[in-house]
Order: structure tokens, then sequence, then C-alpha cells
């Protein structure tokens, strides 16, 4: 679900146009000149994310000469949030799932699997320190990406602000909060799931109406985020029904 630009001069045709979806420029830490320059500014212009990357990493990818720049471009279509919002808004007990800062695409894969299997009617994912919808990703959600609209956002907290404002109740999911299994969820409803290294950011929790968690053992600091995510949304699955 995506591919590789390479070259100076293509990428930055590629940013000029602006009619495919780049998730992210990766730029060798050895770049200079003005073509770099350029493509910096473009991707800043865009809110782009950029990666400085060791050369090597463009040789781990296979992508041939790359003249020190690569963009990852999306063959996923996305959203944006008012058009995902459009779609389910009118649905019995819609349920969005909210992405903060997954970067890992094999987690975000399993996690976009869960959410269709137990009944989320979209995604809302970051632009930024997050992974795209990539091949890997398509792969460990065993095709699952194509049973589900996503919509990527600048700004996760914001999103979130404006979700609130559409009525939607926005739960948390994080160490410390109520126990998931007691919760009476409240439709609309959006479950935001945090990175394994860092959880939910700070602001991104602020933002949430509540927060619930897992109960668990104190073997383990946590499951991984998509563990989690399963866990939480077959909770609120339970009481979305009735189910098909």
């Amino acid at each position: 679900m995506s591919e590789y630009i390479t070259g100076r001069n293509p990428v930055i045709e590629l940013l000029k146009a602006g009619q495919k979806t780049v998730n992210k420029i990766l730029l060798s830490r050895q770049a200079h000149g003005e073509p770099v320059k350029e493509i910096v500014k473009l991707a800043h212009e865009k809110k782009i994310p950029i990666h400085n990357v060791p050369p090597e990493k463009f040789d781990s990818l296979g992508i041939g000469d790359t003249q020190g720049v690569a963009a990852e471009v999306s063959t996923a279509v996305y959203l944006e949030l008012e058009e995902l919002w459009d779609k389910v808004k009118g649905l019995d007990k819609p349920l969005l799932v909210v992405l903060d800062g997954i970067e890992d695409p094999h987690n975000l894969g399993a996690i976009i699997r869960n959410a269709v299997v137990f009944g989320a009617d979209g995604i809302v994912m970051g632009k930024w320190r997050a992974a795209g919808m990539t091949e890997t990703v398509s792969r460990t959600s065993a095709g699952a990406v194509e049973h589900i609209s996503i919509a990527r956002v600048t700004n996760i907290a914001e999103s979130i602000s404006w979700l609130k404002k559409q009525g939607v109740w926005c739960v948390g999911a994080e160490v410390g909060g109520k126990s998931v299994a007691e919760d009476k969820f409240q439709f609309p409803m959006a479950v935001v799931i945090g990175s394994e290294g860092e959880g939910l950011h700070r602001l991104i929790k602020e933002r949430c109406d509540y927060i619930v968690s897992i109960p668990q053992t104190n073997k383990i600091s946590s499951l991984n985020a998509s563990c989690a995510a399963a866990v939480v949304l077959y909770e609120v699955f339970l009481q979305k029904g009735p189910h098909a």
C-alpha cells in the first residue's frame, strides 16, 4: 500500500504537484545542497514528516539510487476527519478508534484488524510520529484495512477536541483509570490508544473525557498497544451490540 519515489528532482516535483499522499520523507544525513533545502521547505509547508536517516537505510529498503532522498507515497485513500465523521455519524452507536503515536507498522496492522473484528466504524491516525499505511500494515491486518475508513490528521489533540464538539465521548486507554470491565460506555464514542513506549501523550490524555484501564497482575508493566486495543474494544463491543 505504499511505494517510494526517489531522487531529488522527482521528489521536488512530487511535493509541488500535491496529487499523492506522502507518508514521510527519508533524507540521508549526508544529503546537502539547494535541492535538499527545497525538499525540506516543501515538506514543512505541507506538514510532511522528515526522517533523517543514515545512508545505509536506503540500501536496506532496496530502492536503488536515491541521491539521498526518498518519499514514501501511500496508495491508500485517506479521508479528512470531517469526511469520516459524515460517514459514521448516522450509524447506531458509532465507534471510532483514535491512535496516538503508533509507530510500529505491525502494531498498526493488528490494531486495525482488532477494530474491524470488534465493530469499529473508523480509524483516526496522525501524520507525525506515526506509521502510515504500508504493505506491512496491510499484511499484518490480513486485509482488514479494506473494510474500514481511515482519516489521517495533523494534530490528534485538536481532532479529539473537534470530535467532542460533535458529541463524541473520547475515552483514553491507559493504566490508572477506572476498570474497562466496569464502565458503562456512552455513544458516539472514540477509543484513544497510545503508543507502547509513552502511552498517551499528556495533552491527549487531558483532552479525553476520562481514562479506562485493563485489570492485570503486576508481573509485567503492561500489554502492548495492539493487545490492549483488543481488550478494550472487546469490552466496548459487548455493550455496543446487537452483533451481526
